[in-house]
């Protein structure tokens, strides 16, 4: 797997490339001292991993991962701040390790990476769903029979993804990313890294900053798109 260091300490990236060298499944093919210059070597280095610090000047780890492009590589934040750790796995992180990084830990991160993309390529080969199309969700206790058009907002934990529909919601053992290769339906459009939305619920758009949409659809749920994605539903509207 292909990977980028951004942080803009250099002996932290030094520290990684050293750390990362008994894996040899881990190709290190850049590095970035800010968030603002790894966005300029997403395009052409097209990682599968990036090893992320987040408290960086100008653009935080948070700010970076709202500002990539639709590739979405996958993300193992490295920080010396426990405080973030909730947030990183509402963004879909694959993993959060403190600094200074323990090397069991950080083979820990490696294994679960291994099995997210694993997984998810697994899963990409499973049919494409049709906005007339019924799903069976189950949970211990009750199974829904789900209209496709009900589900109006699925939202990444981690590993997991809640799904939200007209009757209720529930906790998939599904990544977001593998559940958006079976949703490529118009109705359904990526608010950020972490949110699906179903655009048949919006009830009002709104300007927000830095030239970000905020999204209410017609359950209150309030949606802040990302940047790029805000451009993107902009040009699909007409905005």
């Amino acid at each position: 797997m292909k990977a980028l260091i951004v942080d803009d300490e250099r002996m932290a990236r030094r520290e990684m490339r050293r750390l990362l060298e008994v894996h040899p499944e881990i190709e290190i093919i850049g590095e970035a001292e800010s968030g603002h210059s790894a966005l300029k070597l997403l395009s052409d280095l097209k990682p599968d991993v990036i090893f992320l610090d987040i408290q960086m000047p100008e653009m935080d780890g948070f700010e970076f991962v709202n500002a990539m492009n639709d590739a979405m590589p996958k993300i193992i934040f490295c920080t010396a701040y426990d405080a973030h750790a909730l947030r990183a796995f509402e963004v879909n992180a694959v993993d959060y390790l403190l600094k200074p990084v323990d090397p069991a830990r950080l083979a820990a991160a490696i294994l679960r990476l291994h099995d997210t993309t694993t997984s998810d390529e697994g899963k990409q080969n499973e049919a494409p769903l049709t906005e007339t199309d019924h799903v069976l969700l189950k949970s211990d206790q009750r199974t829904w029979f789900v209209s496709v058009r009900s589900i109006y907002l699925l939202q990444s934990v981690g590993n997991y993804t809640q799904v939200f529909f007209d009757s209720g919601k529930l906790l998939l053992p599904r990544s977001l990313s593998s559940l958006e290769q079976r949703l490529k339906i118009p109705i359904f459009f990526r608010a950020n890294r972490a949110q699906i939305i179903n655009t048949q619920f919006i009830s009002d758009v709104s300007e927000w900053f830095s030239g970000c949409i905020r999204i209410t659809l017609t359950t209150g749920d309030k949606i802040d798109l990302s940047r790029r994605q805000s451009s993107l539903f902009r040009k699909q509207k007409g905005l």
